[in-house]
């Protein structure tokens, strides 16, 4: 027999002994405070037609469901390895909530990770390395071209872009607390700037996506003046426009509707309780020349602010052209974001989160060299973001080019974030990716800012230590000869074989 049938059978004869014994002995009655739901569950499983699983298996086939949502658990807790989690591992969570804490975040008995498996990353150490007292350079970057009147003193390490609706107003208001405890900037995301997002008056990057939350018109236009009655705040240091992310490259950003509550909606300037699904492209412009004239207005109205624009790597040719366009016009954003395929914090496609957009090491390495290749590197700051964890992660993008980096997911986890991969339907058990009140309420906002300032601290105090290790005294010295990747394994190359540099300027007698 079925499950259905033994079921059936199994149903019958419950229901006729429970009369029985009821009649021999009244207070049997309440055994039905038991069976009487499981039969009832049984009985919709049987008759209802959707689910195969439940109706040959009443009762017994609910269980397939409760182990599914539970799987990720189960996974997290009790099967992984240190080294095999995914999207990140335990080995870096455990990094990043040791250095949150301030506690012991050095490990014993030697690595766990597979040094001859192809794609093992290292850096040469010096036998004449520098210890950290000897280093003596204050770990910043001051973002701003020619034509940038208010050029900014970026730290090296910020907080990558993340909106308030997305996350918490408490995570946002934790996340701003940190910042501000630790002179580094905060990126709004492209969801517009929050009351939270000022709480602390730290700094703040505003990225305007296409949606231009914060700056729109009624029907979803950029709005010149809302913008620059904004941008002149003071504590917003920059602007970056969102050109693509490595979550969902080619598709806009997606505020689910459980999300969108009446006061993220008034911030956004959209329909409280409805899907927010931004356009996947600008609206403001629609050419390299027309975005390089929108860089030019931005700075103008934010009274000569640092202006750039952050992008995954996808069709180069189109790089290209912005470069060209760049050249051409004589006008040139201030700091380029390059993010990587790898990266992302909230909801995406998974068509798009896997298999769209290059991998942040490939991305950077292209847009370094372009820009050094049409003479343009010397004005413009690189920015990286994707998945940046460690201090190995921060030598590894300055390596391939990068001036700075930001990260997301790993500031996420200083505030309390554990993985639970609920971001998208507001059921965050640790109150960060959520907008329900009594989730969020337990994220206390004080010690968890501490938290984000301490790991900004202990990250960047591991990156300026192995840079000393590799006998440099500064990050201008560090390039990509200093790393190494196994490619097989009797075959290791450095970064600067696998990505090589490119002449100053080369590019350029090719127009």
């Amino acid at each position: 027999m079925r499950g259905r049938e033994i079921f059936i059978l199994i149903a019958l004869v419950t229901i006729v002994g429970v009369a029985l014994f009821s009649m021999l002995w009244p207070p049997f009655i309440w055994s039905t405070i038991f069976f009487g739901p499981i039969i009832l569950l049984g009985t919709i499983d049987v008759v209802q037609k959707k689910s195969a699983i439940r109706n040959n298996f009443p009762v017994i086939g609910r269980l397939r469901y409760v182990l599914e949502a539970i799987r990720p658990e189960i996974m997290q807790y009790f099967v992984e390895t240190d080294i095999e989690g995914t999207p990140i591992n335990r080995m870096f969570r455990s990094l990043v909530y040791q250095r949150a804490k301030a506690v012991t975040d050095t490990t014993p008995f030697g690595t766990k990770v597979e040094v001859y498996k192809v794609g093992y990353e290292w850096m040469d150490h010096s036998m004449y390395a520098f210890s950290h007292s000897e280093m003596n350079f204050n770990p910043r970057v001051m973002v701003g071209g020619p034509d940038c009147t208010q050029p900014y003193s970026a730290s090296m390490l910020n907080i990558s872009a993340m909106s308030f609706g997305s996350l918490s107003k408490n995570a946002v208001m934790a996340l701003n607390r940190g910042a501000k405890k630790g002179g580094f900037a905060h990126n709004t995301g492209e969801g517009g700037i929050s009351p939270y997002h000022q709480k602390d008056n730290a700094d703040l990057i505003w990225q305007i996506g296409t949606g231009y939350f914060g700056c729109r018109t009624d029907d979803g236009h950029f709005d010149a003046e809302k913008y620059g009655e904004m941008a002149t705040t003071d504590n917003i240091k920059m602007i970056e426009i969102k050109l693509s992310q490595g979550a969902k490259p080619g598709h806009g950003g997606i505020l689910p509707a459980i999300k969108n509550t009446p006061e993220i909606a008034a911030i956004r300037g959209v329909e409280p309780y409805t899907e927010v699904n931004s356009p996947p492209t600008h609206s403001a412009f629609s050419s390299a020349s027309e975005l390089m004239d929108f860089i030019k207005t931005l700075r103008d109205k934010s009274g000569g602010k640092p202006v750039g624009f952050k992008l995954c790597v996808g069709v180069k040719q189109e790089f290209i052209d912005l470069c060209k366009a760049m050249v051409s016009k004589g006008i040139k954003p201030d700091f380029i974001t390059v993010d990587g395929g790898e990266g992302g914090t909230g909801a995406a496609p998974v068509e798009f989160s896997n298999s769209l957009g290059s991998p942040l090491k490939d991305g950077l390495a292209f847009i370094h060299n372009t820009l050094e290749g049409y003479d343009l590197r010397k004005d413009i700051k690189i920015n990286a973001s994707g998945k940046i964890i460690s201090g190995f992660h921060l030598a590894r993008a300055i390596a391939l080019g990068a001036d700075m980096v930001s990260c997301a997911r790993a500031m996420m986890m200083a505030v309390g974030c554990i993985q639970a991969l609920q971001c998208h339907v507001n059921t965050c058990p640790t109150g960060v990716a959520t907008q329900d009140k009594s989730l969020m309420k337990a994220l206390d906002v004080k010690s968890k800012g501490d938290r984000v300032a301490n790991f900004h601290k202990s990250t960047l105090h591991s990156f300026i230590d192995l840079i000393g290790a590799a006998g440099l005294k500064t990050p201008d010295e560090l390039k990509r000869k200093h790393v190494n990747s196994r490619v097989s394994l009797a075959n290791v190359e450095t970064y600067e074989k696998i990505y090589p540099y490119i002449p100053t300027g080369c590019l350029l007698q090719k127009r």
